[in-house]
């Protein structure tokens, strides 16, 4: 019988199943948590799921077209346990439908800074018209805004079509919003001059996290997260950009789910906070590359070709309305610069929230994913690059590898006297797979008791009962199938050692070649920065140990978590951060790693464990 393999997102689960199978039935075996209140009956319609490929599964089901909507249908949601699978496809499991939920990196370094944001609100009484003054209702709410600074203002179309109730019903008592001295966005009756807010958004590969910010008084007030919805068109970067440039509405449709996705996070945050959208006057913006081009709607298809240039690499000012934004419609949305084709404007925030670019001490900023930004130097200067770290820190690539989810095993020990494996898994739930940090883990452990080589051999000699061939290659069992969430053994094989080889290579190639580039050694790294979700979990001393990380003394590194959010605050709440942030996008070199003369032999000699 024909077998075809499911990949779950936003996990990043996969299994192969055999034709005719529901999909409710695959995630059972592959552990994916999902809603299902009727037990897969088809009475209560929970266990919705969005396909990238309706063909590969059987018809709409009667029962579907009841509990389904007729969008639902058209965007290829099914439910899970109606669709049979009849060929390999993607299924995209929506936050509504999960029984486990993501650990999102939702807080980084805060620095304090004076507050000065783009956005001002001015409380103005306009003098009414008469016989005797007979100027446009445009022209004396202008005349009564004079002051310096606010001399050439212009106000937007969308609020002189409502100006004259406006200001009527206000009885000519007004709040004005003026975005950076030179437009006004929006006119209220009075009472609304206290009511000044903003949102800083990081678009992240996998997730978006939003922060609700007070203008008046820079105080946070809500965090929302979500998994990034694009994920349903692909888990990486290169993934999206091929579906933006082969399919015809494909930009327009990587757009508008991400458009979707702000709206959740953003309307989700003011729910909480009790404020209406409509009092958000500004967002800034954060992401790679590729989330900058693909939020803006912006054609990626050159990023991905050499020499990998992006289309603009200068900030953006856009209008909430041009985007289908659902704030404020005359809002600035504010779009961080980026530094190059694959070092974004994450990465800016990066570097404006920790410092570095002002710091005598030389310092290296990490911010790792499955593609990893690194960035050397000081206030004489930057020089950065990113590489493909692989998605192996994810759990891409590796047997039983998964996100950091419920059910992920986080931490490993092996025990001294026994040699038994010890294992810490996220809400302490029986494992269902292993996620990035406990890799790291388990593989330093491996190392320490010689149960692996430097070179990247397993070594059953040494403990003969913890391994098995299988397929002819070498496997550890790490939990027993009676011990699972899965029903299954979890292994780590030979295979997925060497899948950690290639994705710490990679970084510590990236490190070793802008050192050089800098003629700067180990010693004088005074500061390591590690920024991201998956570093705010790495036990560092086994991070050091596989050779994923330079080997500096431990009180010098910092975790710092998510420094995209952090930044793109800043933006937010202080003009002169944002000029700063342009700055940096002028300034930071960026060197392209994989024309590098060095990369090859550095890249090889890093794939061994130190």
């Amino acid at each position: 019988m024909d077998n075809y393999k499911v990949t779950f997102e936003p996990e990043g689960r996969r299994t192969l199943v055999k034709k005719g199978e529901t999909i409710l039935e695959a995630t059972k075996r592959v552990g994916v948590g999902i809603r299902s209140e009727c037990g897969g009956q088809g009475i209560c319609g929970k266990c919705k799921v969005a396909l990238t490929d309706k063909k590969s599964v059987s018809e709409l089901t009667d029962t579907e077209r009841k509990l389904l909507t007729s969008e639902e249908a058209a965007s290829n949601f099914r439910l899970a346990c109606q669709a049979k699978i009849l060929d390999s496809l993607t299924v995209y499991v929506p936050l509504e439908s999960r029984m486990r939920i993501r650990r999102i990196q939702i807080d980084g370094i805060e620095r304090e800074v004076k507050l000065a944001p783009q956005i001002r609100k001015i409380t103005v009484t306009v003098p009414a018209p008469s016989l005797s003054d007979i100027r446009s209702d445009s022209d004396r709410l202008l005349d009564s805004l004079k002051k310096p600074g606010l001399g050439n203002l212009s106000i937007e179309y969308d609020i002189l079509r409502n100006l004259p109730e406006i200001l009527r019903k206000a009885q000519w008592n007004i709040a004005v919003t003026v975005w950076n001295n030179q437009k006004v966005i929006a006119v209220e009756p009075a009472d609304a001059a206290n009511k000044l807010y903003g949102v800083a958004i990081d678009i992240g590969t996998s997730k978006i996290v939003g922060q609700l910010i007070d203008l008046t008084t820079g105080r946070t007030l809500a965090v929302e997260s979500i998994e990034n919805p694009q994920m349903i068109f692909g888990e990486d970067i290169i993934t999206r950009i091929n579906h933006a440039i082969l399919h015809p509405k494909g930009l327009r449709d990587l757009q508008a789910t991400v458009i979707e996705g702000l709206n959740k996070v953003t309307l989700g945050a003011c729910k909480n906070a009790k404020i209406r959208p409509e009092h958000v006057y500004e967002m800034t913006v954060a992401g790679n590359t590729a989330m900058h081009h693909l939020f803006l709607g912006i054609q990626p298809k050159y990023m991905a070709l050499a020499p990998f240039t992006p289309v603009t690499k200068r900030a953006i000012n856009v209008s909430a309305k041009e985007i289908n934004l659902r704030i404020n419609p005359c809002a600035n949305i504010y779009v961080l610069p980026i530094i190059a084709g694959f070092v974004g404007g994450d990465n800016v925030a990066d570097v404006l929230s920790t410092r570095i670019h002002k710091t005598d001490e030389i310092s290296l900023l990490l911010d790792i994913g499955t593609n990893t930004e690194l960035t050397l130097g000081n206030k004489d200067g930057l020089i950065s690059c990113s590489c493909a770290s692989g998605p192996a820190f994810e759990g891409g690539h590796i047997k039983h590898g998964m996100k950091a989810v419920t059910g992920a095993i986080e931490r490993v020990k092996i025990n001294t006297d026994t040699l038994n494996i010890e294992y810490e898994t996220i809400e302490n739930t029986k494992p269902v797979g292993i996620c990035g940090s406990g890799l790291v883990d388990i593989i330093a452990e491996l190392l320490r008791y010689s149960l692996l080589s430097k070179t990247g051999r397993l070594n059953p000699e040494a403990a003969i009962d913890k391994f098995r061939e299988k397929d002819g290659l070498m496997e550890l069992t790490l939990v027993q199938k009676k011990d699972s969430g899965t029903g299954e053994d979890i292994v780590i094989t030979q295979k997925d050692v060497r899948e950690l080889q290639l994705a710490k290579a990679a970084i510590y190639t990236g490190c070793a070649i802008l050192m050089k580039r800098k003629g700067i050694k180990i010693e004088n790294i005074k500061k390591v920065y590690i920024a991201g979700a998956f570093g705010n979990y790495l036990n560092l001393e086994n991070a050091k140990t596989i050779g994923l990380l330079p080997d500096v003394p431990s009180e010098r590194v910092a975790f710092v978590g998510n420094a995209a959010i952090s930044g793109a605050r800043l933006t937010l709440i202080s003009r002169k951060e944002r000029i700063e942030a342009e700055q940096i996008s002028k300034t930071v070199q960026y060197l392209e790693l994989g024309t590098d003369l060095d990369f090859e032999k550095e890249f090889i000699s890093s794939i061994k464990f130190p």
